[in-house]
């Protein structure tokens, strides 16, 4: 099978070389990749997204055209059928299923285009308002949280914005944890919210509100996260080693992926808890970086807050909160506070030894924050 990239990164260019690729013969389509891929890659495979996703490692996931289908289908058959709009970047597997389920559905996506600012994506989302035998067309897309925090700040001195938020059956919200208070305003404010757990390995999210879609398994092995089903991608490009211990095979001969996240199920409910590679050890002590972030955005005003380690000279390592304008005062009796909610979540050796206030938290071009950047601009001025 041949691999072409789309022509660039526009949303319509990749629209037209999905619906070749999903619902042609070929070529498969490059999303996210340069120009160093092989030219060839196994029959059967629709898209070859490349990502670094939660590693800063770029890997190259092969997503075959009936995992992306079955994948969008799956999708359908929980939420409902009708118009995408695609307001994440196209070249991301979230953008991808976007554009793949609103060619399953037969109806043309309205796209969000340049850079993510609320009023675009409410006139977007207000004009695809359509009837089909005298009943409205139902209509979803997919954000990342960062997405759905500025439309809800829009939308509090913004009716438009809030209308169209209001107008979707669905809005799907994925990439990161949702911060509890960020949720609790969409639900006030009348957003039907789905969050959705996946990843590019999986053609996107493949647990619903903590429930697998139809098709989809979730296991738990030594307190890791594992996923089956006919979503799951056949592997990384080039890279046998890593896919044989990615995605191994239990002794029925099932196929699983290897989320590398920690969690627990309860009545059939999957809650992630965080990364398992995310951890510091402080004092002797094991401290999930992602747990104590899960804390800290509980907070009034430090819902977009970023949690790294950052080196302790008595404990060995400790973590800093890191926050973008506007925000709370960053004095000690906000760190305090910080401290003190963590303590009680968490555990006192989770508390963070710093607040820091930038002016813009850097971001990946999917919307998500750029961790390894905050890292890199804390070790450099170690005085913030």
């Amino acid at each position: 099978m041949r691999l072409e990239a789309p022509a660039s990164g526009d949303p319509r260019d990749v629209l037209r070389a999905l619906r070749t690729a999903v619902l042609g013969a070929g070529p498969a389509v490059s999303l996210g990749a340069g120009a160093d891929l092989p030219a060839d890659v196994p029959p059967g495979t629709a898209a070859v997204v490349t990502t670094s996703g939660s590693t800063g490692v770029p890997k190259s996931v092969l997503l075959s055209r009936n995992a992306l289908i079955s994948s969008a289908y799956a999708t359908a058959a929980r939420i409902g059928e009708g118009a995408w709009l695609l307001a994440v970047p196209a070249t991301y597997v979230a953008g991808a299923q976007v554009l793949v389920r609103a060619l399953l559905a037969d109806r043309e996506p309205a796209v969000v285009a340049g850079p993510f600012r609320p009023e675009p994506f409410a006139a977007a989302a207000l004009g695809m308002a359509s009837h089909e035998n005298g009943a409205r067309v139902p209509t979803y897309t997919s954000l990342v949280p960062a997405q759905l925090q500025r439309l809800l700040d829009a939308a509090d001195t913004d009716p438009t914005v809030a209308k169209a938020l209001r107008s979707f059956e669905a809005v799907l919200i994925g990439g990161q944890a949702l911060a509890p208070t960020v949720r609790e305003r969409a639900e006030t404010a009348g957003v039907r919210i789905v969050r959705t757990y996946g990843s590019t390995e999986t053609s996107g999210g493949c647990v619903y509100d903590g429930v697998p879609l139809d098709g989809v398994e979730v296991a738990l092995v030594d307190g890791e996260v594992r996923l089956t089903g006919s979503m799951l991608a056949d592997g990384y490009l080039g890279d046998p080693a890593r896919t044989a211990s990615v995605f191994p095979s239990d002794d029925a001969g099932t196929r699983w992926y290897r989320t590398g996240d920690g969690g627990e199920v309860v009545d059939g409910v999957l809650s992630v808890t965080g990364r398992l590679d995310n951890v510091i050890v402080s004092g002797g002590v094991n401290v999930s970086l992602d747990r104590v972030e899960a804390a800290v955005r509980g907070i009034a005003g430090l819902e977009s807050a970023v949690v790294v380690p950052v080196a302790d000279a008595t404990w060995g390592q400790g973590s800093a909160v890191v926050v973008p304008r506007p925000t709370p005062a960053a004095d000690a009796e906000l760190l305090e506070r910080v401290r003190a909610v963590v303590a009680d979540a968490v555990g006192a050796p989770a508390r963070p030894s710093r607040l820091v206030v930038v002016d813009e938290l850097p971001t990946l071009s999917s919307g998500k924050p750029d961790r390894a950047a905050v890292r890199a601009r804390l070790a450099q001025d170690p005085r913030r």
